[in-house]
């Protein structure tokens, strides 16, 4: 019975409940056996089994009342990023040893409202820095799915929001919450097989969430499912007074728009997507999500986003350049690690030099310079201008089309330690993803296709602002056309 509870989709489980075949309290303890079976990945930082099961013996007293929640009862991870009341939120870094929230993120808060049962706190790249989850003070995670003529190597679940991704992936939560600031949500659900849905920015209240990089952090679900996608969009979104750049918005009913379909949608393909040396298995999963899409009823028309080139670069330059700002108040004196010194600059220095781990304090160098005097205009001020043409790129594009459809990655997942000595080579992971994050856009990874290596790839749906029903649409199509069955090779349980 175990198993058969952690192979659920959140709509499955939610279903499951409401019929009486299980209470939240049974589904919840198959997923706490199912946490401490997945220990060996490291995806989970802290784990929280008794406050799990008083949040599912709660849910069963309101799901007998007929007052169940949208997510009333379905045991799930949350990214150790957001900060959770009274539990430790790391933040993935030493720097904030032994933090423990007097408050909850709005995301998280409207989660619990919504029934939810928090199962842990997963792991994630050091402050969401990094594409591999290698960069967490708390150690590397590994993705649950192997290489098939290579079952040694230990391979990276991606990230940031890798810990989740493994999570999800290995059966030990039905669906988690991520972070994607330049691809953190989208990448890693390439890697390990699940669906990754990051939101328009503003569609999710930032509040309480650790911040990377403010004008581009947005939180999103990590599912098995688009259907749970949209579940969980629907209980994660709202407007937050408490967040300046929370749009007033209605939530729709994201699970309602799913069954549309995409006859007579216009789905564009990116010509400055096809990049110099793309493995040709991208390239051929490419050509199939195509062929999928018109086969369900969509036109295809070839767009043109001539800015695309730029927005790596221009991302490097934006998203140091904001962390710079953002950590600053890691300096020792109001919560975290504090590591004394003789004044209090030492203090300050030392605190740091020991907090942060060498990706963030790289990109905190970087931002710092790009900031700095002299350098401002020719560096931060110009990416800037970048990131207006790309977000006009795609303005343009959508006068002309309903969604983009484009690999998620330009790779399979990779071993661990690999690329790692060369930050750039790490950077070009979210050559796809980057330029959606730098315009604001809904974009969604659906599971697609293996790799030569038997490993999973994702193919990305973009769409308009606040358009998630069509991006949600489009990819309930790819999804049913892929039918990506195929489970890794660490499922808790089995």
């Amino acid at each position: 019975m175990s198993s058969e509870l952690t192979g659920l989709t959140l709509a499955t489980a939610r279903d499951g409940l409401a019929k009486g075949d299980f209470t939240s309290v049974e589904l919840t303890q198959a997923h706490v056996a199912a946490v401490e079976a997945v220990r060996p990945l490291n995806a989970y930082i802290t784990e929280t089994p008794e406050k799990a099961l008083e949040m599912a013996a709660e849910s069963d007293k309101r799901i007998a009342a007929g007052k169940a929640g949208a997510m009333e009862g379905l045991p799930i991870a949350i990214k150790d990023l957001f900060c959770t009341k009274g539990v430790l939120t790391t933040a993935g870094s030493h720097i904030l040893d032994g933090f423990h929230p007097t408050y909850e993120s709005t995301v998280t808060a409207n989660l619990f409202g919504a029934g939810a049962v928090m199962l842990g706190k997963v792991n994630l790249d050091e402050f969401a820095m990094g594409s591999a989850n290698m960069t967490s003070y708390y150690g590397a995670v590994e993705n649950p799915w192997k290489r098939k003529d290579d079952k040694k190597t230990k391979l990276v679940p991606g990230g940031s929001s890798g810990g989740s991704a493994a999570a999800v992936a290995a059966r030990a939560a039905l669906a988690a919450t991520g972070t994607d600031t330049g691809g953190s949500i989208r990448q890693p659900a390439s890697f390990t097989g699940i669906v990754g849905l990051k939101p328009t920015y503003g569609r999710c209240s930032r509040w309480g969430t650790v911040a990377f990089a403010s004008s581009l952090d947005q939180a999103g679900p990590m599912t098995r499912s688009v259907r749970d996608a949209a579940i969980m969009l629907g209980a994660m979104a709202g407007f937050d007074p408490k967040d300046s750049t929370s749009m007033d918005k209605p939530v729709p009913n994201f699970e309602a728009a799913l069954d549309g379909g995409v006859k007579g949608m216009r789905i564009g393909i990116p010509r400055e997507y096809r990049m110099d040396g793309m493995p040709a298995e991208i390239e051929k999963l490419w050509q199939q999500g195509i062929g999928w899409l018109k086969g369900a009823g969509a036109t295809i028309v070839d767009i043109d986003l001539p800015h695309t080139k730029y927005a790596l670069a221009a991302y490097y330059i934006v998203a140091p350049a904001e962390a710079s700002s953002n950590l600053a108040r890691y300096d020792g004196v109001r919560y975290g690690l504090r590591v004394p010194g003789q004044t209090l600059q030492e203090m300050y220095e030392n605190t740091r030099a020991e907090g942060f781990g060498r990706e963030v304090k790289r990109r905190v160098l970087i931002g710092t310079y790009v900031l700095s005097a002299g350098y401002y205009d020719a560096y931060y001020l110009k990416a800037q201008k970048v990131r207006s043409r790309i977000a006009g790129d795609f303005r343009d594009a959508f006068d002309h089309v309903d969604a983009i459809l484009a690999p998620t990655a330009p790779n399979a997942a990779f071993g661990q330690g690999e690329n790692m000595d060369d930050p750039i080579a790490m950077y070009l992971n979210d050559v796809f993803t980057v330029p959606a994050s730098l315009a604001g856009l809904p974009a969604i990874s659906v599971p697609a296709g293996l790799s030569a290596e038997g490993l999973p790839l994702g193919l990305q749906i973009i769409g308009r602002p606040f358009d998630e029903e069509t991006v949600l649409r489009a990819a309930r199509s790819l999804e049913d056309a892929a039918d990506f069955d195929t489970k890794p090779d660490f499922i808790a349980g089995r």
